[in-house]
């Protein structure tokens, strides 16, 4: 009987967890200075690689437009030119400029305020702005505004799906489906999320590689291919 038979759904999740932190460190996600520095990393994120990302706050920086103040007066033409790196330069710009005016209206520009909120009525106020999805809006929840709520993106899904946990990429179902099996905790959304990002891009990737899988015996996945390979060679 495999080792994961043994384990409660719970007992199973942490145990994954544990395995990936041990196996990558701690990932001190989300890197930025500040929850505004977040924020922008969030909205710029989309379609692009975190590096461009970097690279377009600092260009914001250096200029002197890293608030929502000067960002939300700063003509969409000056935005576009120091974030143009982060791709999709003809939305991103107007959106940023139009979510900044938005923390204005909300709360003059005071993050504590705005997040000093119950947590689905800021989510409504998210996603009722314009480019920001589900995966946005609860990255913003998770890192900038310090609530637990756990972030979905095609990499929880892949790693969840290959686990067993669930069979449904929807959103809303692969979210709960991790808050239900995890302590509602801050920091461990935070890790968690940010590990299974890390563990998609070093190999379990859409070609996975399940030899190098610190957590294949917990997953049915990587345990088929497994007992698949053996069979082999044994014919």
């Amino acid at each position: 009987m495999s080792e994961s038979a043994f384990l409660l759904p719970l007992n199973r999740t942490l145990a994954v967890l544990d395995r990936l932190e041990h196996h990558y460190g701690p990932q001190h996600w989300w890197p930025a200075d500040t929850p505004f520095e977040v924020i922008v990393g969030a909205l710029l994120m989309h379609q692009t690689a975190w590096r461009n990302v970097e690279a377009a706050i600092r260009n914001l920086k250096a200029a002197g437009l890293f608030d929502a103040s000067a960002i939300a007066r700063a003509p969409v033409l000056i935005l576009r030119s120091h974030v143009r790196v982060a791709g999709l330069f003809r939305t991103k710009p107007a959106r940023l400029k139009a979510f900044c005016a938005h923390l204005l209206e909300r709360s003059g520009g005071d993050l504590g305020m705005y997040f000093n909120r119950p947590r689905e009525e800021i989510r409504a106020d998210l996603l009722a702005q314009e480019g920001v999805g589900p995966e946005t809006a609860d990255s913003i929840l998770l890192y900038a505004g310090g609530h637990p709520i756990f972030v979905v993106d095609a990499y929880t899904v892949r790693i969840g799906r290959r686990i067993g946990w669930f069979d449904t990429d929807a959103y809303e179902t692969v979210q709960r489906r991790f808050e239900a099996l995890l302590p509602r905790d801050l920091a461990v959304y935070q890790e968690y999320h940010a590990l299974l990002v890390a563990h998609a891009k070093a190999v379990c990737r859409p070609t996975p590689r399940c030899d190098e899988c610190p957590v294949r015996t917990l997953c049915a996945f990587g345990r088929r291919r497994t007992r698949g390979r053996r069979a082999r060679t044994i014919k």
